[in-house]
């Protein structure tokens, strides 16, 4: 592999393998945000669970077998988010060496980085997809006062 010694060359490669380091800061935004939204469906799950193991056997608990069910697919869609928003970060990554690489030695991958680069932003879509069908699941199921101990306070019956 011949590499290029010219400084301006390193420097150019530099200047374009910057642009998707930005991409990779807000991915790894939106893993932590995801993440934390995992933490909070898996409290909520084992809470639920809980509940099932401390009543008694034969009093059924459809609502709560109901909410388990919502908060299997919620975490579904949240790992599924986190294995795209993952795979984004690996595109991305291959994208910076690929350009850095095309300028700075002798190989031609342009065509390759182009193409991680925009494989790397379709993850991130899809990603995003997923967060916002588990969010708009997550906000479906609330209540809002309606229905139980709240619709009192609400004012509803």
């Amino acid at each position: 592999m011949f590499f290029v010694t010219d400084v301006s060359a390193v420097s150019h490669g530099i200047q374009l393998a910057i642009a998707p380091v930005f991409l990779l800061t807000a991915v790894a935004g939106m893993i932590g945000t995801v993440t934390g939204r995992l933490a909070r469906i898996i409290d909520r799950a084992r809470l639920l669970e809980e509940r099932i193991e401390a009543a008694p056997d034969d009093r059924p608990m459809p609502a709560i077998i109901a909410e388990l069910k919502q908060l299997r697919k919620r975490g579904n869609l949240v790992n599924l988010s986190i294995a795209l928003l993952t795979l984004c970060s690996l595109q991305i990554g291959l994208t910076i060496m690929a350009l850095f690489l095309s300028e700075t030695t002798a190989i031609e991958i342009f065509k390759t980085a182009t193409i991680l680069f925009l494989s790397g932003v379709g993850s991130f879509l899809l990603a995003l997809l997923c967060f916002l069908v588990e969010t708009l699941i997550a906000t479906r199921i609330l209540k809002f006062g309606h229905g139980g101990r709240q619709a009192q306070h609400w004012g509803h019956s």
